[in-house]
């Protein structure tokens, strides 16, 4: 086992480790954690679905208000990220499936983001929203090689580029939402398998090399070392960093994590329509019943296609999202991916990077 991870480039960046902080939304990777990840060696990210939601920009009253201040509250966080990291890496995580996509997206390119990563839909047209800014590298989050083929043959032939990377959701481990396993049931499959695939299809066929970095079950270093073993040029970590003192979101949600374990974790129906892996609490109870007593008003009408807005059914997932983040632990929706490991205490991130990109021979003797 090596002791000291290698670099990881993305586009004309280069991270010092191969490791991408998870964008976890509502203000869960907002400033402070993605700044102090860049800082650190790795990308941050800041999530930018639903940041007005409690900035000072945010007035429900008026049209638009939710979308306007999101803009302006993406703004902030980038500034302020960039204080903490003045040299590091820092991106955005928009989500396709919102209506204020393609602001977000030309906004963080505007603003100073090293990359944007897309998540919940097909980013058909993000080359569009960042021509002016070429330097911005674009990562698309994908399941399989179906849809990553997709992708590259939009954007080949209306754009002429590809994707900087691509992160490839591990679907039987990642947290939050996920896709269906298709293939789940093909003998020996697995995220080395959609590894294979991948690196086949873009190397053989489209005859490039694209990084890959893996989401989804990654702990510690020995799951780091592992994906890499597999093929994968990086990783994405989302849950591990809920567990630090830079996490944005309330200190009683960052205890919830720290006791959890992995026979916490349930699937719990979505609006969006996607199955969500979250930790057991009342909220999510109640939703995989489909109880009544789930309040289904739409507080901001932010998602393309929503079950809650456009049938009464299910609930409002963006305050679902909030109730947890601020702290209202037993009806909020807090997600976590599948591979929960042993957490004694909240640490900086600085102390977790040194934990994630050493291994314990050096880090014991």
């Amino acid at each position: 086992m090596s002791s000291i991870l290698h670099p990881l480039r993305i586009g004309n960046h280069i991270a010092r480790y191969p490791i991408i902080q998870g964008a976890m939304a509502v203000r869960v990777s907002g400033a402070k954690l993605a700044g102090s990840v860049a800082q650190a060696g790795g990308v941050g990210v800041i999530a930018s679905w639903g940041l007005g939601l409690h900035s000072p920009y945010f007035n429900q009253r008026k049209r638009g208000g939710f979308f306007a201040a999101n803009r302006l509250a993406l703004k902030d966080e980038l500034r302020k990220a960039r204080a903490i990291s003045p040299d590091g890496i820092i991106g955005v995580n928009v989500v396709v499936a919102t209506k204020d996509y393609s602001v977000l997206a030309q906004t963080a390119a505007a603003e100073g983001a090293n990359l944007i990563v897309t998540g919940a839909g097909l980013p058909l047209n993000l080359p569009e929203y960042t021509a002016d800014y070429p330097d911005v590298a674009l990562v698309p989050s994908v399941s399989s090689v179906e849809t990553a083929r997709l992708i590259c043959q939009a954007w080949q032939s209306q754009y002429n580029r590809l994707p900087d990377g691509f992160i490839v959701e591990n679907c039987q481990m990642v947290g939050g939402h996920f896709s269906q396993c298709e293939q789940i049931t093909l003998p020996g499959f697995s995220i080395k398998f959609v590894i294979a695939q991948l690196r086949e299809y873009l190397e053989q066929e489209l005859g490039v090399s694209i990084p890959l970095i893996i989401s989804g079950g990654v702990w510690d270093h020995g799951d780091i070392e592992k994906m890499l073993g597999m093929g994968a040029d990086g990783v994405q970590i989302g849950t591990r960093f809920i567990t630090t003192e830079e996490c944005d979101a309330d200190e009683r949600y960052k205890e919830f994590h720290l006791k959890a374990t992995k026979e916490d974790i349930v699937t719990v129906p979505s609006p969006v329509g996607k199955p969500t892996r979250a930790l057991r609490n009342q909220f999510a109870e109640q939703a995989i019943i489909g109880s009544s007593n789930l309040e289904r008003r739409c507080i901001a009408n932010c998602l393309e296609s929503c079950l809650c807005r456009d049938t009464g059914k299910t609930y409002c997932i963006l305050q679902a999202l909030d109730q947890a983040t601020q702290g209202n632990l037993e009806q909020g929706l807090i997600f976590s991916g599948a591979n929960i490991g042993d957490t004694e205490r909240i640490m900086s991130v600085s102390e977790l990077m040194t934990e994630l990109t050493q291994s314990h021979q050096l880090l014991y003797i």
